[in-house]
Order: C-alpha cells, then structure tokens, then sequence
C-alpha cells in the first residue's frame, strides 16, 4: 500500500511535458481502477464475514439505454456521468460510515480518502477532455444521500451496501480506463501512453 499512498494527487502538467492529456487520463484511471481494488481488499480484511455473502442486486450506477454512445468523446461523457454518480456514492459511504464509526484512523480510511480525491481528479480530468460549449459537465457528486441503503436498514445492510459501492468503483474505474484508451487511441494515433 505504501507505493499507492506515495503517488501525490498531481496537477496536469504544461503543455509539452511529454504525456499528452489523454495520457494522463488513462494513467489517472488506472491507479484509481488499482486504489479501488486495494480498498475493497481493505474493506474485506476489516469486515471478514464478506466472504460468506454475495452482494445481490446488479448495477448502482447505470446509464440510460440512450448512451450508447457512438465517438469516444461521447462516450467519455456518459462514462463522467457514471463517474459523478459513483462519487457521490462514495461520499454517501463516507458519511454513512462516519455516522456510524464516528471518524477512524487506519489503512482503509486513508484509502478510501485516496480514492476520493482520485476519484475528484478524474472528474476535472474527464470534464477537461471533452466538454464543449454545448455540452457543460459537472464534477460535483450526483447522488443524493437521503434514501435507505439498498432498502436495508441495519448494520448488516450498510457494509452490504457498502461493499456493492466498492464493487461499483471497481467496475467504472476499469471502464474509465477503457474508454479514455480509446479516445487517446483516437487523438494520439498511438496505443502507447
């Protein structure tokens, strides 16, 4: 975990530095993909009985069947959408956990406020790919934390929760990194980032 909490939160860097913008991008989505995984790792070691249970329910985060998007820039703006959504589930976890636990101390914690602020990142990083005058992104959370957790109240049903959200993480920030490859594929004529 150590490598993972010595890679600063970065500014982009100036025009010809050498990683093109939809370089970084990718680059940011990947350590963000490997954060969320080793969170959920975190989560699993402190809440053990997970490896008994499943969670049920398919996808938190889903885009409508009109996002089937055909360039890459329009891709990567539904994949910002996607990405806001999980933010704001994050930020749901963060307070839910903080209510419960009051505010901790410890690897996970530290983590899941790495993932935050990668997750953060991201956002201005996505927003600045691809935003145009006609269409303007957001890069605050889009979820409200008002509803019961998966319709589940309880302690079992918030780590439940919880671990669906991780899970959730997981899949986009893949997704991320997957799309925004494409679009530098697309504007850099190179696999190579």
């Amino acid at each position: 975990m150590a490598e993972q909490e010595e890679q600063p939160i970065t500014q982009p860097d100036p025009p010809g530095s050498g990683q093109s913008r939809t370089g970084r991008a990718v680059s940011i989505a990947r350590l963000l993909h490997r954060e969320c995984t080793r969170l959920l790792q975190l989560y699993k070691e402190k809440e053990t009985f997970l490896s008994d249970h499943t969670p049920d329910g398919g996808r938190i985060v889903s885009l409508s069947s009109e996002s089937e998007a055909s360039s890459a820039e329009e891709q990567v703006q539904c994949l910002h959408s996607a990405l806001r959504q999980c933010l704001g589930l994050l930020h749901c976890v963060i307070l839910k956990e903080e209510e419960e636990w009051g505010k901790l101390e410890g690897d996970y914690e530290t983590m899941r406020k790495n993932v935050r602020t990668r997750l953060e990142h991201l956002l201005h990083t996505t927003k600045d790919l691809v935003e145009t005058e006609e269409m303007i992104l957001e890069v605050t959370p889009d979820h409200q934390c008002n509803e019961e957790v998966d319709g589940a109240g309880g302690l079992f049903g918030l780590k439940m929760w919880t671990y669906r959200v991780l899970l959730e993480l997981i899949h986009w920030s893949d997704h991320a990194a997957q799309t925004l490859h494409v679009l530098h594929r697309e504007r850099e004529g190179t696999e190579e980032i």
